[in-house]
């Protein structure tokens, strides 16, 4: 069997996640980065492209879709709900018609884009050094700390290339260690991401759990998932407008404002950190107290309701900001 080949079939045992999924050998985890990135790049097999597949092909449509600004939220390799609505406006978006599968005109459109979906990184010894820190559960110990930084580096480099902690470990088992050359997901291709258009508004719709970048003729050109409130804590139809920016934000924990807070909480200033409970990014709304932001966790997107807030990953949020700012339009639309 070619090492080729040999790379592929240790990424498919490693996206049997299912529950008597077994690890690869012993032998087989020593495949080489460059090896394994010629496999996944080759995956192409429309047939696992569906609701519910867990395939090499799912992760670089996952790619894919990401750096067309149409984020399906962690690259994981799953064909989650989040995928489907993804794919759906990504359809859309691109007069291609709107089934949430990656179907062959979507697949093509999609592969307009030429570079590579995976890419080979060398860990530095600043990726090793940190800093790194536990970040307590309880926000009245996280108050005491300086910063909320990442916990581990295997959280950082998931975060950097916008993939899940677990697709990164399962597709390099062992250390990451200085000087180790690892599989990631290449999510910025040969050039930046190029950015799609100039946006004039946002537009949320709540039954899908996603947030789109709108242009001057009313077509969405970028698209998120997101969490909203749930019934504690409706997101309200209707229009807002952003009213700030703030990059690494500080968060004001007020139990006042919170539903579940805990009994004796009390209102203290959270350090700002990637795994600081508003993210990287907060763009206010005329809302009081509410706005967009980024989350330290990203695997709960559009499972999970929030306290009002919209969460997108720390990535999106970012990216939003680059496009969205003060006196956008919010359209909140069921």
């Amino acid at each position: 069997m070619s090492l080729r080949k040999r790379a592929l079939l240790v990424l498919l045992a490693s996206l049997a996640w299912g529950a008597n999924a077994k690890a690869p050998p012993a032998a087989s985890l020593r495949v080489a980065a460059h090896a394994t990135v010629d496999a996944l790049n080759a995956s192409n097999d429309l047939r696992s492209l569906v609701s519910g597949s867990k395939t090499a092909a799912v992760v670089r449509a996952q790619i894919l879709l990401d750096r067309a600004w149409f984020s399906a939220g962690e690259v994981d390799g799953r064909f989650s709900t989040n995928m489907q609505h993804t794919v759906t406006a990504f359809q859309e978006a691109h007069g291609l018609k709107p089934s949430g599968r990656v179907d062959a005109a979507t697949w093509t459109a999609l592969k307009e884009d030429t570079a590579p979906a995976f890419t080979v990184y060398t860990v530095s010894a600043d990726d090793v050094s940190g800093p790194y820190a536990p970040t307590p559960a309880d926000m009245m110990e996280r108050a005491k700390l300086k910063s909320l930084p990442y916990e581990s580096i295997g959280e950082a480099l998931a975060e950097r290339f916008h993939m899940s902690p677990k697709l990164l470990r399962d597709l390099n088992p062992g250390a990451l260690v200085a000087g180790r050359e690892i599989v990631v997901a290449d999510v910025a291709g040969a050039a930046p991401v190029a950015i799609p258009g100039k946006a004039v508004s946002i537009r949320i719709d709540k039954s899908q759990r996603m947030l789109f970048l709108i242009n001057t003729q009313a077509r969405s050109i970028a698209g998120f998932p997101i969490s909203i409130g749930g019934p504690l804590d409706p997101l309200p139809l209707g229009k807002m407008k952003i009213t700030t920016e703030v990059k690494n934000p500080s968060f004001t924990y007020d139990p006042i404002l919170l539903k579940d807070a805990k009994p004796g909480s009390v209102k203290a200033e959270i350090a700002p950190g990637p795994n600081n409970p508003v993210g990287n990014m907060w763009l206010g709304l005329s809302k009081p107290h509410w706005g967009i932001h980024g989350t330290p966790r990203p695997e709960r997107l559009g499972r999970e309701e929030t306290n009002g807030c919209i969460h997108l990953t720390n990535w999106d949020a970012q990216r939003l900001a680059t496009l969205a700012k003060v006196g956008f339009v919010v359209d909140v639309r069921e």
